[in-house]
């Protein structure tokens, strides 16, 4: 088939290839900036749009930072953990918690600052804000925590915020670690509290993990507070895993490379943003507005919008969006920024639309509808529409196996075998304590490009 179409013509093959690199540079654009700087880059999910109409068209903004520093040359932290020391976490749990949060401490430096707070009914602190070279008598404090009564888990984050305020505008890179196994019974609440709470954090540039362990724990609460603040989100089923999470939690703390990212992206005439895909963000006319408070070395983060887009006439190209993108560098302190934009061609020709498919933009897009797939799955559990709900991860495991056949993509098969199977489960047992937990928690991951534990 090949040697019909190329025959055996070397200026058809150098048509074909020119032609090929113009459709990329339409629908593509990159910033890398200088080699210790956040690259940005816009991409289209397809290089050439129909003409004329109304289409809708998916822009993905990627930000790519450089590589992790050297442990010497890093930002240092301002780390508060909180830790849930009711009645619940006697035993293995609260041990494994006490080891992961000692292991925190020894991976931490002299110029890091470290904090703990505990609560049950009433909430303390134990170890104040202080150097994390103070290693023997913080260990010390840490190995007395015993296990008491309720959950007073707003009271703990809040007061953890505190210990972490006392050196807020120092430039340390600050993160509170929450870890709970119960629900929340003492002081404000709700998913809705505890989300205000994390939204307020995240003003005053400091991120909240969550980590939920065993079937007890509110995983909305979690999430919101996580998602709220910009921080990471795990669960675990058993204490054992906890000094795992840590280490990957404190592999993210211990390598921001970006602080106080701001997104804008602009959309010229006859370019409409419609719906933001996976993140918070803000639509203010023809600009997107995003942020997030930390970036990590070497690990990229995306935001996907739906567009819609006026079709323009034969041959014309346009510009669809242009991405402007701000931050703090943590290692001078100076504000930074990057932009990139990314144009598209209009044709009539729709298999020649079909073609300019930039694959792995739809395929995230196509993985961000099957995380919102998950969430209705589970409001409409939650409302008893065991039906629906086994409905919706259905038609989400098709749209995924389809992807995947058409792309010759195993990635996206694999994972639409494992939507199919969350689906049949559901349908015979109903959604379990443990399965709503992983589909919230995943979810989240997957929104926030999180690391799974």
């Amino acid at each position: 088939m090949q040697k019909k179409i190329f025959g055996n013509s070397s200026t058809a093959r150098i048509a074909i290839l020119s032609g090929l690199i113009f459709s990329l540079a339409l629908f593509v654009s990159f910033s890398a900036g200088a080699a210790n700087s956040v690259g940005c880059r816009v991409d289209i999910d397809r290089g050439i749009l129909p003409a004329g109409g109304l289409h809708k068209a998916i822009v993905k903004i990627t930000l790519d930072p450089p590589p992790a520093s050297r442990p010497i040359e890093r930002p240092a932290v301002n780390l508060a953990i909180v830790l849930d020391r009711s009645g619940s976490m006697n035993g293995e749990k609260l041990e494994k918690a006490k080891d992961a949060a000692i292991e925190a401490l020894r991976r931490l430096g002299g110029a890091d600052l470290f904090s703990l707070v505990i609560y049950d009914h009433n909430v303390e602190t134990i170890v104040p804000a202080q150097s994390a070279r103070n290693i023997e008598w913080i260990e010390a404090r840490i190995r007395r925590i015993y296990a008491g009564g309720n959950t007073a888990l707003f009271g703990g984050v809040s007061q953890g915020a505190a210990e972490v305020r006392k050196n807020l505008n120092r430039g340390y890179i600050n993160r509170i670690i929450l870890l709970s196994d119960g629900l929340a019974n003492v002081g404000p609440d709700s998913p809705d509290d505890l989300g205000r709470l994390g939204a307020s954090l995240l003003k005053e540039d400091i991120s909240v993990t969550t980590v939920g362990v065993g079937m007890d724990y509110n995983e909305d609460l979690m999430t919101r507070l996580s998602q709220n603040s910009d921080g990471n989100s795990y669960f675990v089923e058993s204490g054992r895993d906890l000094p795992h999470i840590f280490a990957a939690e404190l592999g993210d703390v211990l390598n921001v490379v970006a602080r106080r990212v701001h997104i804008i992206i602009e959309c010229p005439e006859g370019v409409r943003p419609l719906t933001i895909i996976g993140r918070e963000g803000r639509i203010r006319g023809n600009n997107v507005e995003l942020y997030l408070n930390q970036l990590y070395g070497g690990s990229k983060k995306y935001a996907i919008v739906e567009v819609e887009v006026a079709g323009g006439k034969e041959g014309e190209s346009r510009d669809i969006a242009l991405a402007r993108i701000s931050y703090e560098n943590p290692f001078n302190k100076q504000n930074e920024t990057a932009s990139a934009k990314a144009s598209a061609r209009f044709s009539r020709d729709l298999n020649a639309v079909n073609r300019s498919m930039n694959v792995a933009v739809a395929k995230d897009y196509q993985l961000n509808l099957n995380v919102m797939a998950q969430e209705q799955a589970i409001i409409l559990s939650d409302k008893g529409q065991k039906h629906e709900a086994v409905q919706a991860l259905q038609n989400s495991a098709e749209q995924l196996r389809d992807f995947g056949l058409q792309n010759n993509d195993a990635e996206m098969i694999q994972k639409s075998e494992e939507i199919s199977q969350q689906a049949e489960d559901i349908q015979k047992q109903g959604m379990t304590n443990k399965n709503r937990k992983v589909l919230r928690t995943k979810s989240y991951q997957m929104k926030n490009q999180q690391k799974s534990n």
